[in-house]
């Protein structure tokens, strides 16, 4: 891939000699897992910008007749009063094509009724995030969405390592999702190294190093730790069991040959369930044992009560004080256990997505801007300039960093994704509430028999009726 080297040089020298900020915008359920540094926009910076985005073959070279771009969500993508610096593919947006980004705002609750009311009225919204898993195929379904077919060029060269993976997601024979990446920090197992130590046991990091940090180890070490009498606890949080079901490489459901399917009687998934109930029986999970009380409690991790808290890494993308006094001066991460029965690595694995509003006003205007975003995702030396604000902002160490390198790596050799909460609203709930069945001490049959015919029903919907429905 060509990188785009005048770029780098002359923003990362800009970049390193201010403040950094990351430029994700938030989310309640989820955080942005590509936070390429954000840099101030002095003139200098400006310049090496136009320069590069100018010089740069990998963005199209085009006039847009339309330059502002409506987004709707509960997050702005601009600056605010807070002092937040702009974010680099905005400034490529605004340099090479002039455009600019029209905040249309909402709450997190109810941004599906908002993005229908925009529609129906006219007003144009043009793209909406998709990260969160929500909204495909479920928006294509209800008309909500659009193809980007006609405005993103997969076979080129900006574009052409992440083609295989957005046509996985085709529906109806078009793209209604862009994916610009896959993402490796969805859920990390988090631990504290003296707590660790402490216990004489071997740090997961050094297991991972050599290969083996498998569910076997896993369970190991909980198993060595758990005494609910010294109040040592075991897994901690709401995270672990998806966390845990993701590393067989087997979604609860999958999207093949452009229908969705259900797994959930996939083999792999009954031996999951299997280990999630084996974990409970053996005191390992937290919640509820004992006197633990069914409130998550990541302090405990820091103070030495819990050995494992799986948790997005958003948790450590703040400063370094917030994220120690939580999980402690030796906290450290790695990525959740291998299955030992998988020939692969799996993690749970993230996108950064958008999606294209039906009737928005400038989709050509849109895909300019994901085209600036893979522009800024491309270059290792962009990563540099994020990889140093880890450091400066939020006192990450280099052995961090290569961790979640490490993370990022599992995501972009096995990418696979969960289309759970894209069905529908009930099919989400129902299988979010019962797939965590096994952790609580429910044994996985009576989960299976009481939910396979339901799921099947759901998708099946889905599946007869593609583009069942306006958005009214």
């Amino acid at each position: 891939m060509k990188k785009t080297k005048a770029f780098i040089s002359a923003l990362l020298i800009a970049a390193l000699s201010s403040s950094f900020c990351v430029a994700c915008g938030g989310s309640s359920s989820s955080s942005s897992s590509n936070p390429y540094a954000d840099v101030d926009v002095d003139s200098e910076v400006r310049d090496a910008v136009n320069q590069a985005a100018s010089s740069s073959d990998l963005l199209p070279d085009v006039e847009l007749e339309n330059k502002n771009i409506k987004w709707l969500s509960h997050w702005d993508i601009n600056p605010d009063s807070s002092g937040k610096n702009k974010p680099t593919e905005l400034v490529v947006f605004e340099e090479k094509y002039g455009g600019t980004i029209e905040w249309v705002q909402c709450t997190w609750d109810n941004r599906y009724e908002k993005l229908a009311e925009t529609i129906n009225s006219g007003e144009g919204v043009d793209f909406f995030a998709a990260g969160d898993g929500d909204a495909f195929p479920k928006g294509a379904v209800r008309g909500m969405f659009t193809t980007v077919d006609e405005y993103i060029d997969f076979d080129s060269e900006l574009w052409e390592d992440v083609k295989d993976i957005n046509d996985t997601m085709l529906w109806q024979g078009g793209h209604y999702l862009l994916i610009l990446q896959a993402t490796g920090d969805n859920v990390a197992c988090v631990y504290n190294r003296k707590t660790v130590e402490e216990a004489g046991l071997e740090d997961p990091a050094e297991l991972y190093e050599k290969g083996e940090w498998d569910w076997n180890a896993f369970e190991s070490m909980l198993q060595s730790f758990v005494d609910v009498d010294k109040q040592h606890y075991g897994i901690d949080g709401w995270w672990f069991e998806f966390g845990l079901m993701k590393t067989t490489g087997v979604a609860p459901i999958s999207i093949e040959d452009g229908k969705l399917v259900s797994n959930i009687g996939d083999p792999a998934m009954e031996r999951v369930q299997n280990y999630l109930y084996d974990l409970y029986t053996t005191n390992c999970i937290a919640i509820g044992v004992g006197d633990y009380g069914w409130t998550a409690h990541p302090e405990f991790v820091g103070e030495g009560k819990v050995l494992f808290y799986p948790v997005g890494l958003y948790e450590f993308y703040t400063d370094e004080e917030t994220w120690k006094q939580k999980y402690g001066e030796d906290a450290f991460f790695v990525p959740m256990p291998k299955d030992p029965e998988s020939d692969e690595y799996y993690i749970p694995v993230g996108m950064e997505a958008y999606t294209f509003v039906k009737g928005g006003q400038n989709p050509e205007g849109v895909a300019r801007f994901m085209d600036c975003k893979r522009f800024a995702i491309l270059d290792e030396d962009t990563k540099a300039v994020a990889d140093q604000q880890f450091v400066d902002d939020y006192g990450w160490t280099d052995e961090m960093l290569e961790m979640k390198d490490e993370m990022q790596a599992l995501a972009d050799e096995n990418p696979f994704y969960d289309l759970s909460s894209g069905v529908s609203t009930d099919c989400a709930s129902l299988l979010d509430s019962n797939l965590r069945n096994a952790a609580r001490g429910i044994p996985w049959n009576e989960t299976y028999d009481s939910i396979y015919a339901t799921v099947e029903t759901y998708i099946q919907e889905v599946n007869d009726n593609p583009i069942s429905s306006t958005v009214e």
